[in-house]
């Protein structure tokens, strides 16, 4: 199925899934359990996406699903590649955001079953002996079962909720990867592309201390210094080369990029910065309304206050079945039943040793951890943020600063050692350092405008979630190691 994702904007995933809660709820008022939706469960994830970062998903289901998908990347590659262009075409290839829409679909076919009455089960019997024969039938029924059907439905359409909003996160979480993996690439292509400008500079520097030295213009000192600065032009050329390699094809990965695909083209440099910086005041209380760890901490201590009342509930019965029997008793001689009947059984199980106590514990417990995973999710989500803003305001600075102070005066001293150069006023040694110096602040500020769009990305990481700032993981790996025993 294709959703194209709504382009209303703000809200967070909780909000969106409300309304399919609601839905949900008038279905099992109505008909007394869950069918399937029509889009997987998708919806609300295909609205926060849409509202958060204006971008469309897919869960590829039929053949023109995929098509459909394959038309709108193959659009998208025909240019080159913006970071915005990079998310959308990972968001609709991206081999793992499918199989975590997968689990979606596994979720749903959970909550669908949990909201069905309990199935009976059926027996029968055969006995024979040599002068009469048994026939019986029973139907068996868990009446516990059919009782806690509603609360149980309740905990699976939490369950379901939960799964959608990881499924957001996910969703999140490859965006923010692609986009770290992007500013990553381009970086790394537009160092190749200085080094290999300072490369050409070097040679034509180094041929013309040989041709000088041949002539007696230049001694051996200064002619192994141009060639020295040469050969380490070229190495550190031949290492940026290397990287920029290993970023492109992690950007590759994350795209779902492979055969005739992979010649896409990015741009030669990254973009500039901002004319001003971001203030986010709100910032903490921004985490804390749209995070989606934290919303889908806080759907795991609703279900766990579930389970926690209905293995209250029931914490003196275990097991409660009803039977129902029929009985035939035939004599072989005359073919006639001589005793036809039936009645009915009860059987549960009382757990009169310990009165359901470890339950008890177990169910409390469980909502507890649930209740301090929460907290700390909420605290952390708020010193997360912090830091992001922080980083994200400290690398504008620096970044800055190497664009307008740094680099035009390394730019100015390095012109002015060429001009001094000319003039025999400095030796070759000087005009070396300077251009190692200039060359130094050029790839430093290349790396300084990389690691401000990262520290960007990471900024909108710590307010909606999906990715850890700075891609370490972040509180909801932290709640799903806790949680991993349930």
């Amino acid at each position: 199925m294709r959703l194209i994702s709504s382009m209303a904007r703000g809200g967070g995933l909780a909000s969106w899934l409300r309304k399919g809660t609601m839905l949900a709820g008038f279905t099992v008022l109505l008909s007394g359990c869950v069918t399937f939706s029509p889009d997987g469960g998708m919806g609300p994830v295909a609205g926060f996406i849409g509202g958060n970062l204006n971008k469309d998903v897919v869960k590829v289901s039929v053949p023109q699903d995929e098509l459909w998908a394959r038309d709108a990347v193959g659009r998208l590659l025909k240019k080159p590649l913006t970071p915005d262009a990079a998310v959308q075409i990972a968001l609709l290839n991206n081999r793992g955001l499918q199989a975590a829409y997968n689990d979606l679909g596994i979720a749903e076919a959970v909550f669908v079953a949990n909201s069905r009455p309990p199935a009976p089960s059926f027996s029968f019997s055969y006995v024979s002996t040599a002068l009469e024969l048994d026939v019986e039938r029973q139907i068996v029924a868990s009446i516990l079962a059919l009782v806690t059907q509603p609360a149980r439905t309740k905990i699976a359409a939490d369950r379901f909720a939960q799964a959608q909003l990881q499924a957001g996160w996910e969703t999140l979480r490859v965006a923010a990867e692609t986009r770290r993996a992007y500013y990553r690439a381009v970086a790394a292509q537009e160092i190749v592309a200085a080094l290999t400008g300072f490369k050409s500079t070097a040679e034509s520097s180094a041929e013309l201390a040989k041709k000088l030295g041949e002539t007696g213009a230049l001694n051996e000192l200064d002619q192994a210094r141009e060639q020295v600065f040469y050969a380490d032009v070229t190495t550190e050329l031949a290492a940026a080369r290397q990287q920029a390699t290993i970023e492109r094809e992690r950007l590759v990965r994350l795209l779902g990029l492979w055969g005739y695909d992979l010649d896409f083209k990015l741009p030669n440099a990254l973009p500039a910065l901002p004319a001003k910086p971001r203030t986010l005041p709100t910032v903490e209380q921004d985490a804390m309304d749209h995070r989606v760890d934290l919303q889908i901490a806080r759907i795991e201590v609703e279900a766990m206050a579930r389970t926690y009342g209905l293995t209250r509930a029931t914490r003196f019965i275990n097991v409660l079945d009803a039977s129902g029997i029929s009985k035939t008793q035939k004599d072989k001689g005359s073919g006639e039943p001589h005793s036809d009947g039936g009645g009915f059984d009860v059987a549960f199980v009382v757990p009169i040793f310990d009165f359901g106590r470890p339950r008890m514990r177990e169910a409390e417990q469980r909502y507890m951890q649930a209740v301090n995973v929460l907290a700390e999710g909420a605290i952390n989500a708020r010193s997360e943020a912090r830091e992001a803003y922080q980083t994200y305001r400290s690398s504008y600075d620096i970044s800055g600063h190497f664009q307008h102070e740094v680099l035009p005066l390394r730019r100015t001293a390095f012109d002015q050692a060429q001009l001094q150069f000319s003039s025999m006023l400095i030796d070759v040694f000087a005009l070396v350092t300077e251009s190692r110096q200039l060359i130094t602040a050029s790839v430093n500020g290349v790396e300084a405008k990389r690691d401000f769009w990262l520290a960007h990305t990471d900024l909108g990481v710590a307010v909606l979630g999906g990715g850890g700032v700075g891609g370490k993981g972040d509180s909801f790996l932290a709640a799903k190691a806790a949680l991993a025993g349930q």
